[in-house]
């Protein structure tokens, strides 16, 4: 189903993605967070729905089926790398401290701090090309907001 996304995601020198394949990859990254720990709760589902509904305009049915075409990517699609050099291609650096910010809510969805999501995530930050400084002050924030 995802063949062709997934083609251009493995490519030597990736082409810069459509904005819904752009979106797709941005969601199955979330996706790809909360099942870091082993466990991919509802809270998490919720609040991917909320950030995905939030980014993008769109309602909670078509969320939830962004969602669930990134849950079957996720589940398909090769390393994590690959995932950031697309939306890093595709996502100006503004926007990615955003998905940086959204990577965090889904983390802290839980209100537990788990440890192979938090290790994920400062891996993906880098690749996204979002500094440690920048990852912090949007996980302090999405803290304070209370996730």
């Amino acid at each position: 189903m995802f063949g062709e996304l997934i083609r251009r995601l493995t490519a030597p020198e990736p082409e810069t993605l459509p904005d819904n394949d752009a979106r797709l990859a941005l969601a199955a990254l979330l996706v790809r967070i909360a099942r870091a720990d082993g466990t991919y709760a509802q809270g998490e589902i919720d609040r991917i729905d909320r950030i995905l509904a939030a980014r993008h305009g769109l309602n909670p049915f078509e969320a939830a089926k962004l969602r669930g075409d990134a849950e079957a990517l996720e589940s398909e699609a090769p390393d994590t790398v690959r995932f950031t050099r697309a939306i890093k291609d595709a996502v100006p650096y503004e926007e990615r401290i955003g998905v940086i910010s959204a990577l965090w809510q889904v983390v802290l969805a839980d209100g537990v701090r788990d440890d192979e999501e938090d290790a994920l995530l400062r891996l993906v930050a880098p690749m996204l090309g979002v500094n440690d400084r920048d990852s912090n002050l949007a996980r302090k924030e999405v803290e304070q907001r209370g996730a």
